[in-house]
């Protein structure tokens, strides 16, 4: 073989090996990112049920996961201008609603924070609330995520005396106690008054879009 056809057959070669790997390496990426994307969605709906409390089994994996979701949750559009997702819990064969589930999300202190909030049919009472992305200081904002403090929440009220829908959720200090405050988390007073603004957002918003839909 002479050394041209040499260097040719090399360069080919060269060539046909980068090009086999570029393939292998693109399939190998959208794979993942496909897997990748299945997991963020997968989060999201166990979040979204966590906050509903509708059942599930803490091992499932994602495709069960959407089963349950699709079976048990509908999704509803409020208001008509820049419309708000709505999670209306119904247990699969009832038509009967028993909590609804809204997405919010507002500046943390290192990053975003996203989670749901999740209400009693009444709308005045909080069921569940969850927080599935953040970015807080571990062992202090990031504490967040914990059930322990996601618990408090529970049952606070979001109505005043007089039934008026739409009031504020107060993240206090100490172990001060009302219908609408919630116990902080020690050292994480910043991320604590960041979370309070989105949730008050949030429930601000339902309150008007629910006032134009005449709910």
């Amino acid at each position: 073989m002479s050394k041209m056809r040499y260097n040719i057959y090399t360069v080919v070669f060269a060539a046909t090996l980068g090009l086999v790997c570029a393939l292998l390496l693109t399939a190998a990426t959208q794979v993942t990112r496909t897997k990748q994307e299945e997991n963020k969605k997968a989060e999201e709906i166990r979040n979204i049920l966590t906050a509903l409390k509708a059942p599930f089994d803490s091992q499932a994996g994602a495709d069960e996961l959407i089963t349950i979701f699709e079976r048990n949750v509908v999704e509803q559009s409020l208001g008509k201008k820049d419309p708000l997702t709505l999670y209306v819990y119904k247990p699969e064969g009832s038509d009967e609603i028993v909590a609804v589930a809204v997405r919010f999300i507002g500046p943390g202190l290192w990053g975003p924070i996203k989670g749901f909030l999740a209400l009693e049919p009444d709308y005045k009472t909080i069921r569940g609330v969850t927080f599935y992305e953040q970015e807080e200081t571990p062992g202090l904002g990031g504490e967040i995520v914990t059930e322990d403090f996601c618990s408090r929440f529970e049952g606070k009220q979001i109505a005043n005396e007089q039934n008026e829908w739409g009031v504020d959720i107060m993240i206090v200090s100490g172990e001060q106690v009302g219908v609408n405050k919630i116990s902080g988390i020690s050292g994480a007073t910043m991320t604590c008054d960041k979370v309070q603004e989105m949730m008050n957002a949030i429930i601000e918003t339902l309150a008007e879009k629910r006032g134009a839909d005449g709910r």
